[in-house]
């Protein structure tokens, strides 16, 4: 079992920042592969970032050069620093955990994931 709550959303004009954290407990966290996805209203959920046991990351176009996702492996916790936000990356963001493996082969795929969040919210104003 793995547990994950997200804090750090909120309401930010365009061309702000957030940070988002995604404290993480119940499983080995450096071993585990994390990711960050997000949902729009009339959306599907579409994967943001994720980070691999190693550290390595991969990002989705549209989010390349502006975030950076991060996990602090002590603190059991993962980040997606966000910045020069625009209106189109409101959404709910939720983390996610890969605990079998699958998101290596299988970038940003959600049903790679199999432990999820309650998500937080991220509004970005014109």
């Amino acid at each position: 079992q793995v547990q994950l709550v997200e804090s750090g959303g909120g309401s930010v004009q365009a061309g702000g920042s957030l940070r988002l954290s995604c404290a993480a407990s119940g499983s080995t966290f450096s071993s585990i592969c994390m990711g960050w996805f997000r949902q729009a209203p009339g959306r599907d959920r579409e994967g943001v970032a994720d980070i691999n046991d190693i550290g390595s990351a991969r990002y989705t176009d549209s989010v390349k050069g502006r975030f950076t996702i991060s996990k602090d492996n002590a603190q059991n916790t993962l980040y997606l620093q966000m910045k020069s936000l625009n209106p189109e990356d409101t959404a709910m963001y939720s983390c996610a955990a890969d605990t079998f493996g699958g998101s290596y082969s299988r970038p940003l795929a959600k049903d790679a994931y199999n432990y999820w969040g309650q998500g937080t919210q991220v509004t970005v104003s014109s």
